[in-house]
């Protein structure tokens, strides 16, 4: 099963260089096949000049620019877009993620042929480090509601660093979300529409260069506005965006 890595990227270029090659070796390490495809959100900086450097390093990286709109979630839609695995994962380019974290989501999927695999930081197993005290609270606020609202025991909802099959990925647009708020749409989509999946614990480390890409005073109302639509879906759809089940074959005596 080829893995693709999405990677969105907006002025990376003190980190972008580190979270690649990481990846790629760790990738490589378990002879797991895959592509690394990055998306330049159109970064200010150097980080598109980075990635032409590293596309001479690492044979597994394909990159576009997102010419616009912008944002977290156009980034990676965009990449959801155009990759050509079977199945993707969402992966910051922050080296926040932990690449080995990413194999246990891989082999999980195989084991179970699960239809997708989410993150836990806060599972048994799971840990954050240097994670801001007040990002942690909002946090913890957030998935309590998620987690109410829909009637789910997932606890990291928000959690971007999530795994899917092609075809849970086909089965659950089109995506709404242009910012960080497509962090909980991919998910909740996947749940209210029948896709079965798996929680693995994983770590989060809090980045060593650049800034934060997430605006917590703007986001509250677009996580709301998604929530709202998963919750409107998921008792008034009658169904009509469930996951599509192949019925089993009849025997035809002869």
């Amino acid at each position: 099963m080829k893995l693709s890595v999405v990677i969105p990227a907006y002025n990376e270029e003190e980190s972008i260089t580190h979270t690649l090659v990481s990846l790629h070796n760790t990738l490589n390490k378990y002879n797991i096949p895959h592509e690394i495809c990055v998306t330049n959100d159109n970064s200010k900086d150097g980080t598109l000049r980075v990635l032409d450097e590293l596309s001479l390093q690492i044979p597994t990286l394909v990159y576009y620019t997102n010419p616009g709109p912008n944002g977290f979630g156009y980034a990676v839609r965009y990449g959801l877009e155009r990759f050509k695995g079977d199945c993707v994962a969402v992966f910051m380019a922050d080296m926040s993620d932990d690449p080995e974290d990413l194999v246990k989501f891989y082999y999980k999927m195989l084991e179970g042929d699960y239809d997708c695999v989410f993150g836990s930081r806060w599972e048994k197993g799971g840990k954050v480090i240097d994670y801001p005290a007040l990002k942690k609270v909002i946090n913890r606020v957030a998935n309590a509601i998620v987690r109410t609202v829909m009637g789910i025991k997932y606890n990291d909802t928000t959690n971007a660093f999530k795994l899917y099959k092609r075809e849970t990925i086909e089965g659950i647009k089109p995506f709404l979300a242009p910012h960080f708020n497509l962090t909980i749409e991919l998910p909740l989509k996947a749940m209210v529409r029948g896709y079965n999946y798996a929680v693995v614990p994983n770590s989060w480390t809090n980045r060593k260069y650049g800034e934060s890409k997430l605006k917590i005073k703007e986001m509250g109302s677009r996580y709301f506005f998604i929530l709202m639509y998963c919750l409107i879906e998921k008792y008034f759809s009658q169904g009509d965006f469930m996951k599509k089940t192949t019925a089993p074959k009849k025997e035809v005596s002869r």
